[in-house]
Formats: C-alpha cells, structure tokens, sequence
C-alpha cells in the first residue's frame, strides 16, 4: 500500500487551519464569558491585535503556518489592514498610509456589507431583553 504524500500534506494544512481557527475563536469565547467585555469591544481587539501583529511582521508567520486558519478570523482582517497600509506607504507615500488597507481589504469589507444587507432581508430582528 503507497501512501499518496500530497494527499496528507492536504490533510494536514486542513488540520493546522481548522486548529488555529478554532484557538482564535476559543479566545473570543473565553472573552465573552469571563469578562463584561461587549462583543463590539472584543470585535475592535481581535482586529487591533492582527493589525498590530501584521504591523510588527509577526502575523505573517501564522499566516504562512495556518493559512485561512489565520486570515478568516477577524485579526486576518487586522493583519490585512496593516499589511494593505505598509504597501500603500512603499507605493504612494504616506497617503498610502490611509487608501491602502483599505484597497488591500475591500473584497472582504463588500462581502461584509453584501451578506449583511442579505441577512437583514431574511431574518426578523428583535431587541434584546435587558
């Protein structure tokens, strides 16, 4: 019996993303439930946590070891951020600094805005019990 080497190193990229992944949102599950943290707040330091990881040269790292494991969760959308701006600042200088993120992540931020409206249609919104 051969061992088809490819097809485990596919499981095995499988297996590093769906374990960072998760280690990522573990975090933000801990986040919710032990502190009094708001989860727009934990939504804004998951972000500029990526942001100043990708900043520092630091996410890219796990990103290289993890994949999508590392660029899904919201600090990927930090990471793109800060990687989109330093691009920016070697292309265009420093108003690169501001237009680069931004271009560097606008597909996720309009997939953002498209599933959103989509889901606005589909479901019922109801306020929350205080």
């Amino acid at each position: 019996m051969d061992i088809n080497w490819a097809n485990v190193f596919e499981w095995m990229s499988l297996l590093k993303c769906f374990v960072v992944g998760g280690l990522i949102c573990i975090i933000g599950q801990i986040l919710i439930d032990k502190t009094k943290l708001t989860p727009a707040r934990i939504l804004v330091i998951f972000v500029t946590t990526g942001a100043i990881l990708g900043g520092l040269g630091i996410y890219k790292y796990l990103v290289e070891f993890a994949g999508a494991g590392a660029t899904v969760p919201l600090t990927g959308f930090g990471y793109n951020l800060a990687k989109g701006a330093i691009e920016g600042v070697k292309e265009t200088g420093l108003i690169g600094a501001f237009t680069g993120g931004v271009k560097a992540s606008a597909g996720g931020i309009a997939a953002a805005v498209f599933f959103g409206y989509l889901a606005s249609l589909i479901s019922k919104p109801k306020m929350k019990k205080q």
